[in-house]
Order: C-alpha cells, then sequence, then structure tokens
C-alpha cells in the first residue's frame, strides 16, 4: 500500500479549499486513501489502490479531491504547446529498454519542498507501477544545462565514462553497476544485457544511464530552476506513457508549462506527452443492475464527472492520467464510490441458507497445503497475460486462446490457457533472489475448442537451482499422489517447452492428469534465466474426478 507526505496547507491551496483533518479525513475515502500520520503541518497518507498511481501524489489526490468537492467537473484538461524539439531513438535499444517518452516543464520555480514532492512522485511511481524501475523509470533534468536534439541509444558497458549523480568522479557503466550505491541495487535489470542503455545530448553529454543513474551534471536538479526535463524509459510503451501523463499533469497543476517532444524511432514518430483518448461505452441499465440504485442520467454524469471523466450520451471519455478503466464495471465502481457507498441501503436477505465449502475447493486447499508443505511458495498471478509469455517464449503453438477484444495494453491481452508460463514469469522478475527458487500457482485456465470455450482448475509447480532435474520434479508429483491415494504412470511424451528425454505425461487410471519434465535450453533463454528449472502441471478437474 502506497504511503505519501504532503503539507496540510499545501494540499489546501491545491484544493481550493479549507480541510480540517475531520473533513479530510472523509474526502481522502473518495481516493481510497486513509490518514496514517499528522505531526503538525505534515501528514501521511496511505493510498489502497495500486492501479491509479497518479493518486501516489498529493497533485493527483488534490485534483481528485477538487471534483469530489465540486471545485471542478469533468476531465482536466492539460494545455500543451509543441516545442519543436526532437529525440532520437535508436534501434539498438530495442530488445534491452525499449521504449521513450519525455517533455519539458517550464516557468514554475523549484523550492525545496516541490523537489522532494517531484522525488516522491518519481520514486513511488519507479518502485510500485514500474516494477522497480524495470517496467518503467523516471528521469528529471535541468534543462538549460541540455542542447538539443537528444539521442536514446544503447553502447558497450566500457566505452563511455560520466560522473554518477552524487559522485565525484567519472565512471563507466560497468563500473557503475559495480562500486554505485544505485548501480549495485539496480543491476539486476540489466544482468543479461551486453550492451547498456545511455541517453545523451546533441554534444555527447550523457543526461543518464536508464534505468539506473542520472549524470551528475545534468541531472541534479537544483533549486530556483525554472525549466525542466523530465524523461521516461521503460519496456512497455503504454506503461511509459501513462507515467510521463501523470507526471506532466502534476506539474502542470503546479503551474509549469508543459512542452511536448517529438520521438523519432526512425520508421515511427510519436509526441510526447500522449494522449491516449481513452472512451468506454455504458447504460443506465448496467449501473442500475450493479449498484442497484435508480439513477437517471444527469445523476450518473454529475457522479462521473465528480470523479474527473467526461460523459456524453452513453460514451465514457477517461483522463489521460488513467489506464487502469478495461470494463465498463471500473467506471460503476467510481460511480459508486462518489455515490457514497455507506449511502446505499442493504437489502434483506431472501433466503436462509447454511454455508459450507465445497468439495472441490477442500480437494485444491489440500493440494495447497502440501505443495506448501513440499517447500515450495505459492505465488497469486491475474488470469490474464499475452501470447509472448504464453507461446512464443514457451516454444509452444497456440492452444487455443481467448483474446481480449478491446484490449487496453498488450501485457493484458489474453487469458492464460497454462499456469507453467506465468511461473517461469515470475522467475525471470526475480532473478536477483538467491536460489533455489521453488514456487506454485493453483488456479483458473480458459481456452478454446472449436466454438466452446473451457474452464479448467490447474496447478503448476516449478522449481529453479543449480541441480535441478527431472527426477526432482516427478518425486514431488508421485509426493502428491500418494498423498491423495492414487498412483501415476509416467510415458514418454513430447513437448516443445521441455528437453526430448525429459518429459512425460502422466496418467491416472488410463487418463492424462499431467506433463512433467525439465525446461529447454531455448525456453530458459528466452525468459532470460540462467540455472535448470523443472515443474508439471497437474489438471484438477480430472484428478477430482478420478479420485472419486
Amino acid at each position: 500500500m502506497p504511503t505519501i507526505s504532503f503539507s496540510h496547507k499545501d494540499l489546501e491551496k491545491m484544493v481550493g479549499r479549507k480541510l480540517p483533518i475531520d473533513k479530510l479525513e472523509k474526502s481522502l475515502e473518495f481516493c481510497k486513501a486513509e490518514i496514517d500520520k499528522v505531526e503538525g503541518d505534515d501528514i501521511t497518507i496511505s493510498v489502497g489502490d495500486t492501479n491509479q498511481p497518479y493518486l501516489w501524489s498529493v497533485e493527483g489526490v488534490a485534483r481528485l479531491l477538487r471534483g469530489v468537492l465540486g471545485i471542478e467537473k469533468g476531465i482536466a484538461k492539460l494545455n500543451i504547446k509543441k516545442a519543436d524539439k526532437k529525440i532520437f531513438v535508436d534501434k539498438s535499444v530495442e530488445k534491452i529498454r525499449s521504449y521513450l517518452s519525455a517533455f519539458i516543464a517550464r516557468g514554475k520555480k523549484v523550492d525545496d519542498y516541490l523537489l522532494k514532492q517531484m522525488i516522491q512522485l518519481q520514486e513511488k511511481v519507479c518502485e510500485g507501477y514500474g516494477r522497480r524501475r524495470q517496467k518503467v523509470s523516471i528521469g528529471i533534468y535541468s534543462y538549460k544545462k541540455i542542447k538539443f536534439p537528444l539521442y536514446y541509444k544503447a553502447v558497450d558497458p566500457e566505452s563511455i565514462e560520466f560522473v554518477p549523480l552524487d559522485f565525484k568522479r567519472e565512471m563507466t557503466q560497468a563500473e557503475i553497476l559495480e562500486t554505485h550505491p544505485k548501480g549495485k541495487e539496480y543491476a539486476w535489470i540489466l544482468k543479461d544485457c551486453k550492451k547498456f542503455p545511455i541517453f545523451v545530448d546533441d554534444t555527447g553529454e550523457v543526461l543518464s544511464f536508464p534505468p539506473i543513474i542520472n549524470s551528475q551534471k545534468t541531472g541534479k536538479v537544483e533549486i530556483g530552476e525554472e525549466d525542466l526535463l523530465v524523461e521516461t524509459t521503460g519496456t512497455d510503451l503504454n506503461a511509459v506513457n501513462l507515467a510521463t501523463n501523470i507526471f506532466a499533469y502534476a506539474l502542470a497543476d503546479r503551474g509549469f508549462t508543459i512542452e511536448a517532444l517529438e520521438i523519432n524511432y526512425g520508421k515511427n514518430k510519436i509526441t510526447t506527452p500522449k494522449m491516449f483518448n481513452e472512451k468506454i461505452k455504458i447504460k443506465t441499465a448496467d449501473v442500475d443492475k450493479l449498484l442497484g440504485l435508480k439513477l437517471n442520467d444527469k445523476q450518473i454524469t454529475d457522479l462521473l464527472k465528480k470523479a474527473r471523466f467526461d460523459f456524453n450520451k452513453g460514451i465514457i471519455s477517461v483522463p489521460e492520467y488513467r489506464q487502469d478503466i478495461l470494463h465498463w464495471v471500473d467506471v460503476v465502481e467510481d460511480i459508486g464510490i462518489m455515490y457514497d457507498y455507506e449511502k446505499i441501503e442493504s437489502s434483506p436477505l431472501t433466503s436462509f441458507t447454511v454455508g459450507n465449502t465445497s468439495e472441490m475447493q477442500r480437494f485444491i486447499d489440500a493440494l495447497r497445503e502440501l505443495c506448501t508443505g513440499l517447500g515450495y511458495q505459492e505465488v497469486f498471478s491475474t488470469l490474464l497475460t499475452n501470447k509472448e509469455i504464453l507461446y512464443n517464449k514457451m516454444n509452444v503453438a497456440d492452444l487455443g486462446t481467448i483474446e481480449i477484444k478491446n484490449v487496453m495494453s498488450e501485457n493484458y491481452s489474453v487469458l492464460r490457457t497454462w499456469i507453467v508460463p506465468t511461473l517461469m514469469e515470475v522467475l525471470s522478475t526475480n532473478k536477483h533472489i538467491e536460489y533455489p527458487q521453488k514456487i506454485f500457482e493453483q488456479g483458473i485456465v480458459v481456452s478454446r475448442k472449436k466454438e466452446d470455450v473451457i474452464q479448467h482448475e490447474k496447478l503448476a509447480l516449478v522449481s529453479a537451482h543449480a541441480d535441478a532435474n527431472f527426477t526432482e520434479a516427478r518425486q514431488v508429483l508421485e509426493a502428491i499422489f500418494k498423498a491423495i491415494g492414487v498412483t501415476g504412470v509416467f510415458e514418454n511424451h513430447s513437448h516443445d517447452s521441455f528437453i526430448p528425454g525429459r518429459v512425460a505425461k502422466v496418467l491416472v487410471n488410463g487418463k492424462e492428469v499431467a506433463f512433467v519434465g525439465e525446461m529447454h535450453p531455448k525456453v530458459l533463454s528466452d525468459f532470460g534465466i540462467d540455472v535448470p528449472v523443472v515443474g508439471f502441471e497437474l489438471d484438477v478437474d480430472e484428478l477430482f474426478r478420478l479420485r472419486k
């Protein structure tokens, strides 16, 4: 749960209204936030929504509260000027850290408090939403020290030297990863890269080594600065653009003028901050059905405008600093929040039943306890994923994927058809953690068979360490079978995700219930994993039926 600190007086100034602590406490409920600590004028709050990183700043909270309190209505407009300046992104970063977004902010003097607020937002977005800088990282620079155009490229780790932030001597990128505190903390992000990203200006002056550290010369913002360059790099284009928009809105709320930059990828050119112009349809009947309220169009419009949406003839316009609206249900949730859930009357009981856990759920819980008892840690991931993880990296063909029609992010564009790829992705993002790593997950998978959509309960398990082998995975599976009273027969099998000769299908009473094997070197390479990985995936539905 992200926490942010700010001045009470500053929040009141940005909202445009006095907010005594008791009223502030109630108002923060509309932001899914609560007060943690009050020390004089300093307030610390916890924000309960991790899907809306714009709220991880006093500027974002104030923007929403202006809507909640009726001071402003509808989408907050971001006035953007064209700077007529360019940043060139070289193809060399394509498989390292592909995307960059940036803008110029002018005309507001930076004082000590504002600098701390900018750094707080930068750190919260990079560490939380940016997955510890791997997915997104943000750099802030002194504009007056930079000569356009700028260049983002990948170079040999020993080829460039510059003075990193808070140091006094020049260092190569390789040396920064070995000796600089930030370099050692985030070196894992570039562990498998032969070349490293670098961001330079037209004179060759280094601005930063993304996502590790800024340069001391251009990347240290001083008190009294009036013009800034803000840059975001990352591995997901939507995420990079969203982080840039969040920062642009925050600085615009502070009085800065925002100037857009052209990002030149060669054949493709985009202007950032980039407006998503996201629209979503909603029906009054859907709102009534979900909330149990009888709201007319005017009431719905007023509530949406309080939440800082625009609404016209059933079409909702989503703010450019939000990418969490995946379905009309997400919008109805905001309508309910603005209506105030405490004002919604409880419905009377219409039936009286005794609750109990289903036999299937007890069976699933028993399997989970067995895996935990065997030394494996349970993980929980989303049902949504992407084909790159499910098939390309796993070296297999499509298993009958259900795709999202109006996809908001390529990372979450399909329903998973099996769980092992998700566990491989978890291993891939935790290479900085010591081995052995032993994890499992139980959950639903969904696939298409001609016109039918089939849902299954599955359980998958992987083990990653230097001595991992087929026998280890087979023994775990046999231990589970023994505990639940069934006998598995292991037969030779062909599966392109696993090493030939080290993979088997598993039968119980003549029915296939699982496959088990040692991961193929190509799969390990695609996920950037340097140690052997073994595992299995078990059809819980089939096993439950056979056991009965």
